[in-house]
């Protein structure tokens, strides 16, 4: 990286420190704005809040764990030079007693650190849900060492957000008594909120401890995709393994890949909680959120027309662009390809981030391609889709290799008219590619077009020899996906 690609860097990265009641996180931010790449991410389990759950206050050890922690993201946020940080605190810091005390000695840091009441709290982490989930609608939950916060959504508002004293380090004194006095405890917390919620709605998972169950569901019913954001569970389903959840021992619990035993200690009492949620606001269903508070906070502060953005389409064009393949070759592509689509606008979006990652390909070795579709379309935590488009994501990727097969545990959690579309945006990238070299002259020369029960490709005098038998073999595959015949058409000179 050359020194004006990293001043670059540094002038758009952005950092943000959450002080929580469980952990000390730093998260660093690049572009683009709308999807922000991590740059990385660390944490320190501190348990601020334990002391405050136990005594009012937060313990000598866990503050001199978070302070240590601190200076060790300063000193690294020096070295990086990133001059735009944002330090938050939340529960733990607003609920003890010696909390000023504690955000005093962060300040002889260097840090400027905000401490956000129980409603910012709830609306900013609400905030991540949206720009996540952009037109969700239902209620955000976000789980915390300290607190639980709860806030209604609808569509790019929030309203009622409220913050109850329901962390996960509170949890188990209050299992103590038994599952009817801690539903009994729930209830009033709800009530004294003034809470309710209309049955029927998608309750937004925010937090550790809800990834962490919900890593266990698709353990649980061999989910296929490994990200627990954007997966979804029916209600009933959450009940029933919340419950059976609930009354485990830690030891008689599996051990998962990529779960820290902190989280999996905390796993029955993060299930009877979740039970007791589900019974009293009734949703249809649950939807996990990796999004949160720290990308709330930078939703918040984008300016409207970045707000508006597709997150998937912005999140995907920058990936595409370290390939090689920029957006304007993305949506040209795209635009060449639309007789292989269905022509609902609805899919649109996707179809383009399909096409570019399809592009993408085509610039990594060949002996890693075999499992781009798993790696950049299951695994990579795009924002703004669930787990029906990253399966359509993965299938139009296996198909611009020229295979239309895909495993059947995929197949089966998508409609197979969504499926067989999705393949067809491969194959039409891959004859794309295959005829222009996705070139601008290739492009604007050529067409390709569905006429008289025939797919039709087009092409000036000047390209006919572009059409070659794997041109025409991959005509021959799009069209008979597409139940059509395919038909070459050399234009005339005049």
């Amino acid at each position: 990286m050359t020194s004006r690609e990293r001043k670059a860097a540094r002038a758009t990265s952005r950092a943000i420190i959450d002080i929580g009641s469980n952990t000390v996180r730093l998260v660093i931010y690049g572009p683009p704005l709308r999807a922000p790449e991590v740059l990385h991410n660390e944490k320190v389990t501190a348990r601020l809040g334990k002391g405050v759950a136990e005594n009012g206050l937060l313990g000598n050890r866990a503050m001199a764990t978070s302070l240590a922690a601190l200076a060790r993201y300063r000193t690294l946020l020096q070295l990086r030079g990133i001059e735009n940080i944002t330090v938050v605190a939340t529960a733990a810091s607003r609920d003890a007693r010696n909390g000023p005390e504690f955000l005093d000695q962060v300040r002889a840091l260097g840090f400027e650190p905000r401490l956000l009441t129980g409603e910012e709290e709830a609306v900013t982490s609400a905030h991540g849900v949206i720009g996540a989930f952009p037109g969700a609608r239902g209620i955000a939950a976000d789980l915390g060492g300290g607190s639980l916060e709860l806030t209604d959504i609808d569509g790019d508002r929030c309203r009622h957000g409220v913050s109850l004293p329901l962390g996960s380090l509170r949890l188990p004194a209050m299992r103590t008594g038994g599952d009817r006095a801690f539903g009994q405890i729930i209830g009033k917390a709800l009530k004294k909120a003034d809470w309710s919620a209309e049955p029927g709605t998608t309750l937004y998972l925010v937090g550790g401890s809800l990834r962490a169950f919900a890593r266990y569901a698709m353990h649980m019913m061999d989910w296929p995709i490994d990200d627990p954001h954007g997966f979804e569970l029916a209600a009933d389903d959450a009940t029933r393994i919340a419950r059976r959840l609930a009354g485990k021992r830690t030891e008689a619990l599996p051990a998962l890949e990529g779960l820290a035993s902190g989280r999996l200690a905390a796993l029955p009492d993060t299930a009877a909680l979740l039970a007791v949620l589900v019974r009293r606001l009734q949703p249809a269903k649950l939807v996990f959120s990796a999004w949160g508070l720290r990308e709330g906070l930078l939703i918040e502060e984008l300016p409207e027309y970045v707000r508006g953005q597709d997150p998937l389409v912005a999140g995907v064009s920058a990936f595409a662009a370290e390939q090689g393949i920029s957006p304007h070759m993305g949506a040209m592509v795209a635009g060449w390809t639309l007789a292989a689509s269905s022509g609902s606008g609805r899919r649109e979006n996707l179809r383009l981030a399909a096409t570019l990652l399809c592009l993408a390909t085509a610039t990594v070795e060949p002996n890693l391609r075999r499992d781009l579709a798993r790696d950049w379309g299951l695994r990579k935590r795009w924002v703004g889709i669930g787990p029906v488009e990253r399966v359509l994501l993965a299938a139009a990727m296996i198909a611009v290799t020229g295979k239309t097969d895909l495993p059947s545990e995929l197949a089966a959690m998508v409609p197979q008219n969504l499926l067989h579309e999705a393949q067809g945006w491969g194959l039409a990238a891959r004859l794309c590619r295959r005829l222009s070299s996705c070139t601008t002259q290739g492009l604007s020369g050529s067409s390709l077009v569905r006429e008289d029960g025939a797919l039709v490709l087009r092409v000036q005098p000047a390209l006919a020899a572009l059409v070659n038998e794997g041109v025409e073999r991959d005509l021959k595959a799009l069209a008979t996906h597409l139940g059509l015949r395919g038909e070459v058409q050399k234009q005339s000179a005049g």
